[in-house]
């Protein structure tokens, strides 16, 4: 009886060390990937760097905490005070983050300087065989305000949620193909530059024609294999409302073998030109929203072909091809 109870406990040791030394090992892998992003180019792949780095929630978690973190993309820099991404060792398809704000945000080409603050910032992202499951970022009190003269309040929401989800029968295993729903809602956004107050604000969309491996997704030939592959972005429904307006729109884009975004969308309004006009003169304003019916409600599609957007037949902007 006590010689098994020794081979045991020298069993159960030898567990615990061999699990001790390969979580160090998988521990010291992470810091590895997370500080390699710092010789990224910062253009085609973005720089991220952390003021202090460290991994830890032996034994059943990796838990990631980057202070002081900088992100860098072309001319734009991001500076986030912490982020902290958590994954479970027995569920290590589903990862947890959250971050501290306030956010800065600068733009060395345009000046732009922008702060974005929240008092909560938290997202979950499931994997299943290398396909996003469910993707989901919610905000809570968020404050996006323009800093570079002063402290400017553009727009403000206390609740932002915005979710990614699989659609499992538009998988297609033979290409391997996938598609997502995605939705975004906005709860009482106010934006003072529209007089907008308690609005409500939704997005609906459908991306298909992905590849099913998000390991893919950094190819530099992504856009392109999206067009060959049939890719669509379904505009389901963009609704914003408030007591005194409202918007829909609804619609289809694709790419053309010269990478030239191609499609239509209709848009409806009431309210809407009225309030935007010190933003969009005439002629654009009826360019882009239509012109009134007897009870008020604006109406107009836009199409895009060839480079361009066109309400009816007048071009009205042109969009540079996307690869």
């Amino acid at each position: 009886m006590k010689k098994r109870i020794i081979i045991l406990g020298s069993v159960m040791l030898f567990v615990v060390l061999a699990w001790s030394a390969a979580w160090l090992v998988i521990a010291g892998l992470v810091r590895q990937n997370i500080e390699a992003q710092a010789q990224a180019d910062g253009i085609t792949s973005p720089r991220l760097t952390c003021g202090t780095l460290n991994v830890g929630g032996f034994p059943f978690r990796f838990d990631v905490d980057c202070t002081d973190a900088k992100i860098a993309s072309g001319d734009l820099l991001t500076e986030i005070p912490g982020i902290r991404a958590s994954i479970m060792v027995y569920r290590p398809t589903h990862l947890l983050a959250s971050a501290l704000g306030p956010a800065s945000i600068t733009d060395a080409f345009t000046g732009l300087r922008n702060t974005l603050a929240w008092s909560g910032l938290e997202a979950s992202i499931r994997i299943d065989d290398w396909r996003i499951s469910r993707l989901s970022i919610i905000g809570k009190d968020v404050v996006w305000s323009d800093t570079l003269m002063g402290n400017n309040v553009l727009a403000q929401s206390p609740l932002i949620e915005a979710h990614l989800l699989d659609i499992p029968e538009q998988h297609d295993s033979d290409r391997h193909l996938s598609a997502l729903a995605g939705y975004i809602h906005a709860q009482n956004l106010a934006y003072p530059g529209l007089t907008l107050t308690d609005t409500s604000a939704e997005i609906e969309l459908e991306l298909n024609g992905l590849p099913d491996d998000i390991r893919n997704w950094g190819d530099p030939l992504l856009l392109t294999l999206w067009q060959q592959a049939g890719g669509q972005l379904k505009l389901v429904s963009v609704r914003g409302s408030d007591a005194a307006s409202t918007l829909d729109a609804s619609g289809d884009l694709k790419l053309d073998d010269a990478g030239q975004v191609e499609g239509q969308i209709d848009i409806k309004s009431t309210g809407v030109a009225e309030r935007i006009g010190p933003l969009l003169a005439e002629p654009w304003r009826t360019l882009v929203l239509g012109t009134p019916s007897a009870d008020g409600t604006y109406t107009n599609q836009l199409n895009f072909r060839a480079g361009g957007i066109y309400s009816g037949l007048v071009p009205i902007a042109a969009i540079p091809p996307l690869y």
